[in-house]
């Protein structure tokens, strides 16, 4: 099957999921906090993904104070900073950094500047230099604000730019940004992004003569 060709002007990468495996931490951490609280942990597990956890703490908990919610997320955030254990970079991730480091792209995630600093040394990948964390925003994924801001630093209208998302919730941000979005991992396989990749080995990326950014990506 011949390769899917997307151009487009900037990148926008999430970080957990689509650069970076964080899983076992994620998984680790909400099932504390899911079982501390009287929780199912799976049923908890399955609204994690993309948000920032004061987002997943009211999905899960929505009758409690706003105010609690934000107090315990930072204690989340510390615990999931303090823990690296198992986090490696997503297949492929590697040589997409590289392929993209002189081009237009920037980081948009729900962590915050120290977690996804932590994560992104774990997995020995490189932080980029025009990176949109959880202290930028006003309102988490699903909300676009992000992305928005994102493509705002890189100087780029929304339709110029392409997300890399793996969650329910980062896909729909990016979409409501007006932006196209290639979804990455079996979390994105059912959520109808514009091109789908197990990981971003099947990606491969081609600068254009004309300043644009080509991504040719190849079938599983």
């Amino acid at each position: 099957m011949p390769a899917t060709v997307l151009t487009a002007s900037a990148l926008l990468l999430d970080m957990d999921g689509t650069l970076v495996n964080s899983d076992a931490v994620v998984e680790r951490c909400w099932r504390r906090w899911a079982v501390r609280h009287g929780l199912d942990p799976e049923a908890a597990l399955k609204v994690v993904h993309g948000r920032q956890g004061y987002a997943t703490m009211a999905v899960l908990l929505p009758d409690r104070p706003v105010e609690e919610n934000y107090a315990d997320n930072r204690v989340m955030l510390a615990e999931e900073t303090a823990d690296v254990d198992g986090v490696v970079p997503i297949g492929g991730a590697p040589a997409f950094m590289a392929a993209i480091a002189g081009l237009p792209h920037a980081l948009v995630t729900s962590a915050d500047s120290a977690l996804a600093t932590a994560r992104m040394t774990a997995a020995a990948l490189p932080m980029p230099a025009v990176r949109v964390t959880a202290e930028q925003v006003g309102a988490s994924k699903p909300d676009p604000e992000g992305f928005l801001k994102g493509a705002a630093e890189l100087g780029f209208g929304a339709a110029d730019c392409i997300v890399f998302e793996d969650s329910e919730a980062g896909i729909a941000a990016g979409r409501a940004a007006g932006m196209r979005v290639v979804g990455v991992g079996p979390r994105a396989a059912a959520l109808s992004p514009d091109a789908h990749v197990e990981d971003l080995t099947q990606v491969r990326v081609e600068a254009a003569e004309d300043g644009s950014i080509r991504l040719h990506i190849s079938a599983a």
